[in-house]
């Protein structure tokens, strides 16, 4: 309709209503009015690029993506770069494609029952809802001879429970083919745990056995004792069967507290692996458990099998850090580990002149209520002479390492104090003469809440104090080549 003066009104998005009002000569008047909508109708427009070709992986699988295929896209008012892009294969379904959550599906695979001229549609959608779509194909090839032929491709992941990829894992194959002999092949996974096998003899039983057993400190501490005691106590359950295999730290098939002795003695450097277990265990990660609050009720894989292999296979994993409960351990190289802190838990220690052959006992307090800690104590002109047992505090908690000038500690639980006897071999400030350091055991202590938290010796004297933390230190490298 036109306006006044007989120009086109630029009316924006939405409901509007028009109005008409005729006199006549008489001075009779009527008014008509009527509702309409102002609304974007129009699809987009999608342009494909057309001839496209793919190659079979190793994998028995190729991979596309939406935007391999997109020459461009072009809406009246969606701006090109907030225009949504899906794909599916020709003839699958209509409209534009998404997911069970409803977010698009921009990549397809093919397989090696696809080879050849395979149509797909690329889809557009605007801001407004509208779509539409242009029809392509991609060429599948098997240049690697993948398919066919006297081999098939047996790949797949090893994976936390919360997904992350184990890197530097190794993974056996052994196949038994048909005819000839026996087939041993082994794979290190990459920093998305991935494996893969291109040679496995068509027809042959196979048995696929990941393993990793070293850094099994990764991910383990003091807290992990503290959720695993809980769980033990019946007051918070791990909730996880993958969390429960990871807290059977002596192999055993059940959690006890001799599970908590284990990792403590790792903690305290008393060990240095699981006597009973390895690092990393693995799970089928189709395997179901019967009764998940119990995943020791029956026998889970921890390889996977197939006979008479034919098409190309996929076998995935669940890795399962020994020892580590709440899901700390840095599986791969894309990751990092977590330093941030949230305070420091002090102890405070008063301070004192010793003098050389001294025997005495220091009593270190600490300042707030935590759920546990652990550190290393470093000594220097000092030596461990006793642990002085509660019935909160035992000898257990701790590690003496004399010859090294150090003390680990690792307690769970609210413990507002512990008490050593030393034995000064020179004289000197009790000050200068102890220190916080993560030298063997990493000093750090839980909160009420869960957070954790650095850790601190507060010396006092006279009613003034000073604190004394972790300073510079030169630890172990990680990861440590010379380790296994």
């Amino acid at each position: 309709p036109l306006g006044l003066g007989g120009t086109t009104p630029q009316l924006p998005y939405g409901v509007h209503k028009i109005k008409w009002a005729i006199t006549d000569g008489c001075g009779n008047e009527s008014t008509c009015e009527y509702e309409f909508e102002v609304k974007d109708c129009k699809p987009p427009t999608v342009v494909c690029f057309n001839g496209l070709s793919t190659n079979i992986m190793v994998t028995g699988m190729a991979p596309i993506w939406a935007s391999d295929f997109l020459q461009y896209g072009d809406d009246n008012c969606t701006p090109a770069g907030k225009l949504k892009y899906s794909i599916r294969k020709a003839g699958t379904g209509t409209g534009f494609p998404v997911d069970g959550q409803g977010n698009p599906i921009t990549g397809l695979t093919f397989g090696c029952s696809e080879l050849g001229d395979q149509p797909v549609e690329l889809w557009a959608m605007d801001l407004a809802g509208n779509a539409s779509f242009c029809s392509t194909f991609i060429n599948v090839q098997d240049n690697d001879g993948v398919c066919g032929g006297d081999n098939v491709a047996v790949s797949g992941a090893l994976q936390t429970e919360s997904g992350d990829g184990l890197e530097d894992a190794n993974v056996n194959l052994q196949a038994m083919p048909t005819s000839g002999a026996p087939v041993d092949l082994n794979a290190m996974t990459d920093d998305l745990g991935q494996y893969a096998f291109a040679n496995v003899p068509t027809g042959s039983d196979y048995t696929v056995t990941p393993t990793k057993d070293d850094d099994p400190l990764n991910g383990v501490s003091t807290y992990d004792l503290v959720l695993i005691s809980k769980h033990i106590l019946g007051l918070e359950p791990l909730g996880s069967p993958y969390k429960m295999i990871a807290a059977d730290a002596n192999k055993s098939g059940s959690i006890t507290t001799f599970d908590i002795v284990e990792v403590r003695k790792l903690i305290l450097g008393i060990y240095t692996e699981f006597p009973a277990n390895t690092s990393w265990r693995f799970v089928d990660k189709d395997y179901v458990f019967p009764t998940p609050s119990n995943p020791f009720a029956a026998q889970f894989p921890e390889t996977i099998s197939a006979s008479g292999v034919q098409v190309p296979q996929v076998e995935d994993f669940v890795a399962v850090k020994t020892g580590d409960v709440n899901g700390t351990a840095v599986p791969n190289s894309l990751l990092s580990s977590d330093d941030r802190t949230a305070g420091t838990l002090l102890f405070d220690v008063e301070d004192r002149q010793v003098k050389a052959g001294e025997e005495f006992e220091v009593s270190f307090r600490a300042a707030d209520k935590s759920l546990g800690f652990q550190m290393t104590v470093a000594l220097a002109g000092l030596e461990v002479a006793d642990i002085v047992e509660t019935d909160k505090v035992r000898a257990s908690n701790f590690g003496v390492f004399n010859k090294e000038g150090a003390l680990t500690a690792s307690v769970d639980g609210d413990v507002a104090e512990f008490s050593v006897r030393f034995r000064a071999a020179k004289s000197g400030r009790l000050s200068e003469m102890l220190g916080v350091s993560s030298r063997i055991t990493r000093a750090e202590a839980y909160s009420l809440s869960g957070e954790r938290q650095g850790v601190a010796f507060r010396f006092n004297s006279g009613g003034a104090s000073t604190v004394s933390g972790v300073g510079f230190e030169l630890y172990q490298n990680q990861p440590n080549p010379f380790v296994n």
